[in-house]
């Protein structure tokens, strides 16, 4: 199944772009069973030619999420951040819930979509 295989960028960016659509962010708010959504989510990336199951799809998410936030805790005793976040910004767009423009995500970086193809045009 490829469990353990490396997350590329653009596989990345892709799990953060459809995690970023409003559907599936009000889907995970407050849900603990969360298997369906997981599936889901691996089912748009597979659409997308990533073969990823539920099971990697949930894992990304959560070391996604959990590398923020322990990011944002050391910011806050630090002041100078001394590591740095692959895609923080991105993921600081999603969790601090800003709009999110097909373009810039809602917020002023749009590295998340440079030199790759725009997947937002899926998302509806």
């Amino acid at each position: 199944t490829g469990a353990g295989k490396h997350w590329s960028d653009n596989e990345v960016r892709a799990l953060i772009n459809i995690w970023s659509d409003e559907k599936i962010q009000q889907m995970l708010e407050g849900a603990t069973r969360n298997k369906e959504i997981f599936e889901e989510i691996a089912r748009r990336l597979m659409k997308r030619g990533i073969d990823r199951d539920w099971k990697q799809c949930r894992t990304k998410y959560k070391n996604l999420k959990y590398e923020y936030r322990a990011l944002q805790k050391e910011n806050e005793h630090l002041g100078n951040p001394r590591r740095k976040m692959r895609f923080y910004d991105e993921v600081d767009c999603i969790l601090r819930r800003q709009p999110l423009g097909p373009s810039s995500w809602g917020c002023e970086s749009s590295s998340l979509l440079s030199g790759t193809k725009n997947f937002s045009d899926e998302i509806k």
